[in-house]
């Protein structure tokens, strides 16, 4: 039965370049032929999945972007910065609370699944599939995945402004004077807690901040490491739910694109990039990628 499945897998393989030279030789009108991308994805050995909030979303976390994007009077760019934290500490740390608050009652989707299931899969097979993801949240970890890149932080991090020590922190509140505070409501009143009664370093009782990637902050340099080593040895990439304007992240799919490596988007748009790329899904991330990624059976040749 090995011998057969090997078999199978090389005649599939053995087309896989003339696949792509048909999908890549008209860039500007991406192919949504399902079958064509399964055979690239049938003997791709480097799979990186790059995920933005767009996957979230179908979990039913509020992404805080565009209209009606608010909590309370601000936008997130408003609450998301050094600046915010170091005037008023206490009214970020009731977002990031009410944030933590929020994802503790949502779940993995079907395409955070799919994801976790294939790279299991995967690496059985002696392949490899990573997660590059824009998204704080913990969905592809608590769905199974291992191998995952976060760029932006976590959501259920702390890092201490003093000695710079990071743990995983998954207390619900956070910290008890944030019980019951955090509230959307545009005309709750700021909670206004004392500095010595918020998140605190259990180390050297400095502050603690959320350990996520801010507007005006860098991304860590260890972090965009890993990302350039995955990058650069990856043979397929998917793109599954980003508008791909946020930087560094939006040049990642482009990058692989631009050195002939096939690139699918699922999304519920098309973005500034998507006739860059060889394949674009038009839909729901939970319906499409579940199909693209799932095992191939006796029917596919």
């Amino acid at each position: 039965m090995l011998r057969v499945f090997r078999w199978q897998l090389e005649i599939v393989c053995s087309t896989k370049a003339n696949v792509i030279s048909k999908i890549m030789a008209q860039p500007s009108r991406p192919s949504s032929d399902m079958m064509a991308f399964r055979k690239i994805f049938a003997c791709a050995k480097n799979v990186v999945v790059l995920t933005g909030a767009g996957v979230s979303a179908e979990s039913g976390v509020p992404t805080f972007r565009g209209a009606g994007g608010l909590w309370r009077i601000w936008n997130a760019t408003d609450l998301a910065s050094p600046e915010a934290f170091t005037e008023n500490p206490s009214l970020v740390w009731e977002f990031y609370h009410y944030r933590r608050e929020v994802m503790l009652s949502k779940e993995p989707n079907k395409a955070h699944v799919a994801i976790a299931e294939a790279e299991a899969r995967l690496k059985k097979e002696g392949r490899h599939l990573v997660v590059i993801t824009q998204n704080i949240d913990e969905l592809h970890f608590r769905a199974g995945s291992k191998n995952i890149i976060e760029l932006h932080g976590n959501l259920f991090k702390t890092r201490c402004l003093r000695c710079n020590d990071v743990k995983a922190n998954h207390d619900s509140p956070v910290c008890t004077a944030l019980t019951g505070k955090g509230a959307p409501d545009p005309t709750a009143a700021d909670a206004r807690i004392p500095i010595d009664e918020l998140p605190l370093c259990q180390k050297c009782s400095g502050l603690l901040r959320p350990h996520v990637v801010w507007f005006g902050e860098n991304l860590e340099s260890s972090v965009m490491d890993q990302v350039e080593m995955e990058l650069a040895r990856c043979d397929l990439c998917l793109v599954v739910g980003t508008s791909s304007v946020v930087y560094p992240a939006s040049r990642f799919a482009p990058q692989v694109a631009a050195r002939g490596v096939p690139v699918a988007e699922f999304n519920m748009e098309k973005t500034s990039v998507t006739k860059t790329f060889g394949f674009h899904f038009h839909g729901p991330a939970g319906e499409n990628v579940p199909i693209a990624l799932s095992p191939r059976d006796d029917t596919e040749h």
